[in-house]
């Protein structure tokens, strides 16, 4: 197999658990985010001291905790699903260990790739290299198959790499900690992760960007997710704003109607509805880069922070520390696309093949 082929298998690999996982991280973090909400609205800006109290904070706490349960799930989901993406059932069971594994031994979402990978090709080798009688096919399954998957997980993760993965992780976590925390270092993880969310609307460059920022909830580090989401949601808002801006006859009305839409699908996160519009005029990829590393960037100097996991979207105003810093970052790469989009590209006629919204694959990327 050519080495081309393999990273293109792995990739898509990859973002079969990245997409599963996306569910899991959100469900967590809204279930995180809305009780602090409540309680940061009646005054309480810590629910953990009703950890052991009765009544309503008390309740609120426990739902919290859900969530950060979803949100420690994440690795395992990673792991299983990679597993699940290479070798089928066979392989869930024991990606799902690695994944919670990885989890225990801080070997992080690094760790859980590579039990996801181990147990995959590990399941997919059982299939196609163990031949056995048809009455023995079940035993193959039920017993063989993941005593292999599990053994070589734990052997592979649990100790030949257990300590290298560790490290590197925790290297990795402190290395990101010292960026954000330092301004001209935070500028710049800023301006590439901004950068590359607009790279390919919701394809693999853009949901590693995002991923990567999510991986980073466990350890309470929130800034690389808000540098995501703030481009996720400002560059499909500024294809909706120049609608705005510009006179109706710049656009083709197809054009101008999916604009309109942009509204949404920038409310909520969907950069996916950006891609009309990049179809159209492939320059515009250089456009949404520089508008998505330009909204994260101001976002980065104007102090933009959280202290408990952020929403995407419009919605993450809610659980932004620094509105302003939030709000001018997404208004700078809207504005910045609004304004230069139609400079770049003709919106007047369409480029002979019609593009209608179903065409698109929206997947919805809001944390």
């Amino acid at each position: 197999m050519k080495f081309k082929q393999l990273m293109h298998e792995w990739q898509g690999y990859i973002m079969t658990g990245i997409s599963y996982m996306i569910p899991t991280i959100i469900g967590g973090a809204l279930i995180v985010g809305v009780p602090q909400l409540i309680g940061m609205a009646c005054g309480v800006d810590n629910l953990n001291k009703f950890a052991k109290a009765t009544g309503f904070f008390h309740m609120l706490y426990q739902v919290n905790q859900v969530g950060w349960i979803g949100i420690g799930l994440v690795n395992l989901v990673i792991g299983g699903y990679i597993a699940y993406a290479i070798g089928d059932k066979p392989a869930l069971g024991a990606g799902f260990i690695g994944g919670q594994l990885a989890t225990n031994t801080q070997q992080g979402f690094i760790g859980a790739m590579v039990a996801g990978f181990v147990a995959g090709y590990v399941a997919r080798f059982c299939r196609k290299k163990i031949h056995v009688p048809e009455k023995w096919n079940s035993a193959i399954e039920l017993i063989v198959t993941p005593l292999l998957t599990t053994g070589a997980v734990a052997i592979v993760n649990g100790l030949i790499l257990n300590a290298p993965l560790a490290w590197i992780n925790t290297s990795l976590i402190a290395w990101v900690k010292a960026m954000v925390n330092s301004h001209t270092n935070g500028l710049i993880l800023a301006l590439i992760m901004g950068g590359m969310i607009g790279v390919d609307l919701g394809g693999p460059v853009n949901k590693a960007a995002w991923a990567t920022g999510n991986f980073f909830f466990l350890e309470g580090v929130y800034k690389p997710c808000l540098y995501t989401n703030i481009a996720i949601c400002a560059i499909p808002l500024g294809y909706a704003l120049m609608t705005f801006i510009w006179p109706k006859k710049k656009f083709s009305p197809q054009l101008y109607e999916m604009g309109r839409t942009n509204l949404i699908n920038g409310t909520f996160g969907i950069t996916e509805g950006a891609i009309p519009f990049w179809m159209k005029a492939p320059q515009l990829i250089f456009v949404n880069v520089i508008g998505g590393a330009l909204g994260a960037g101001v976002g980065e100097l104007m102090g933009v922070s959280s202290h408990i996991p952020p929403l995407g979207g419009i919605p993450g105003i809610l659980t932004a520390d620094n509105i302003p810093a939030y709000v001018c970052g997404i208004l700078a790469c809207a504005l910045f696309i609004a304004i230069v989009a139609p400079l770049v590209a003709n919106f007047t006629e369409d480029n002979g093949k019609q593009i209608s919204e179903d065409d698109i694959k929206l997947d919805i990327t809001t944390e």
